[in-house]
């Protein structure tokens, strides 16, 4: 059924095509599509996952500077993307952040709140202001300063503009984006998106969603073939480097057998 295929043709095989149009259609996927159908960049971006192709170039998505603010809502970001004046835009739209405090942020207090730290983690809870010239003049509004501490006994120090909600609230909110972390360590484990092809939000979304598919197709290809003697990781790392050759996969994949040197061992001795 596979002679002279492709391993990359053989892989498509096992993609379920009637729900792939379906999905299409209940989406009108194909509106002002011309010559490149979903199906064909389905292929390409699979391609490009498969065989670890990176972009042509680099890009950057200020997501915050690109969103459109919600008033009421919050936005939850690590320190690592600590920003003051995007905090002052978020806090002008009427709308509400969570961040953690980098070691050298600078904070003056002005009030402490009562906390209770007996039957929650929280440390302290105060009030106050930046206080180095750039963080004061990014932002020049108050500040909530609210530390805890983890399982671990780790000191961990939050800054919010939301005053209304019990401190160790906080702390659970900024947990949350925890779950991104993971989502996303996991997207660089297991789908190998180094960069984005492209820019715009649908672009990412595409590309994540496309690797994501294409990590489910290998699942497929693995049971279908039933090899379990490979994880996912180990038939993707073999795949990556076969895309052109034209054995069949479930050949390509059959662990050597351990015979196999024996067997040569043993016709060498006949010969002699």
């Amino acid at each position: 059924m596979h002679q002279d295929k492709l391993v990359f043709a053989q892989l498509i095989h096992y993609l379920p095509l009637s729900t792939f149009r379906r999905c299409v259609a209940e989406h009108n996927g194909e509106h002002k599509v011309k010559d490149f159908s979903c199906l064909d960049q389905f292929f390409a971006m699979a391609f490009a996952q498969l065989t670890y192709r990176e972009s042509l170039r680099d890009i950057e998505v200020n997501v915050l500077d690109d969103r459109l603010l919600e008033p009421g809502a919050f936005y939850l970001m690590d320190r690592g993307y600590l920003d003051f004046s995007r905090l002052f835009v978020i806090h002008e739209a009427q709308a509400f952040f969570v961040t953690r405090a980098k070691s050298n942020t600078k904070f003056k207090r002005r009030y402490s709140h009562p906390v209770d730290r007996i039957n929650t983690a929280v440390l302290c809870d105060q009030t106050g202001m930046l206080t180095t010239h750039y963080s004061s003049k990014d932002y020049p509004a108050t500040l909530r300063r609210v530390v805890v501490k983890d399982d671990t006994s780790k000191r961990l120090v939050f800054l919010t503009n939301t005053f209304a909600l019990k401190p160790e609230l906080i702390a659970d909110l900024y947990r949350q984006r925890w779950q991104v972390d993971l989502f996303f360590k996991w997207i660089k484990q297991h789908l190998r998106i180094k960069v984005f092809f492209g820019a715009s939000e649908n672009a990412v979304k595409t590309q994540i969603w496309i690797a994501i598919s294409t990590y489910l197709l290998i699942a497929i290809t693995k049971k279908r073939l039933h090899l379990d003697h490979h994880s996912l990781y180990e038939i993707l790392q073999i795949l990556s480097l076969s895309m052109f050759e034209t054995i069949p996969i479930n050949q390509l994949l059959t662990p050597p057998s351990t015979n196999s040197y024996l067997d040569f061992e043993s016709n060498q001795l006949g010969l002699l």
